[in-house]
């Protein structure tokens, strides 16, 4: 498997919406928000075929890792994990960004820990789904 920064956004929003519309019932208005334009995509390969991604959104000092999502055929692989890796390395190389920042669905969070996050703030409501707050060093 491969992890690249891509442009090719469209490739990524197919995958969200096998994953987060059609698998998970997110509404297409929660999951097309209009930021794809100003972030930064990774794309994940098995071979050629295109299995995951994750967008990266710069403020400022913290980089938002968001839109994470992996094909269930390829899920428990250690794929999930070399992207938030990967996410962390390319947030790393930007200039002045110091710290991660993520919305973990709540029953995830054990996962994103094991990777350096840790969980602030209450349980909320994002998109018909308990997420919670998740912040790292970079």
């Amino acid at each position: 498997m491969r992890i690249e920064v891509t442009t090719d956004i469209a490739t990524c929003q197919r995958l969200r919406r096998v994953v987060f519309i059609e698998e998970q019932g997110v509404s297409e208005a929660d999951e097309v928000d209009g930021l794809d334009g100003q972030a930064i995509h990774l794309l994940a390969f098995d071979g050629e075929a295109p299995v995951g991604t994750a967008r990266l959104l710069l403020k400022g000092p913290v980089g938002k890792i968001g839109r994470v999502c992996v094909l269930p055929e390829a899920r428990g692989t250690g794929l999930g994990a070399a992207l938030i890796r990967k996410a962390l390395e390319v947030l790393r190389d930007q200039p002045g960004v110091r710290e991660a920042y993520l919305g973990s669905q709540s029953h995830a969070t054990g996962f994103y820990e094991k990777l350096g996050f840790a969980v602030e703030g209450e349980e909320f409501d994002d998109a018909g789904i308990p997420h919670r707050h998740m912040r790292r060093a970079l």
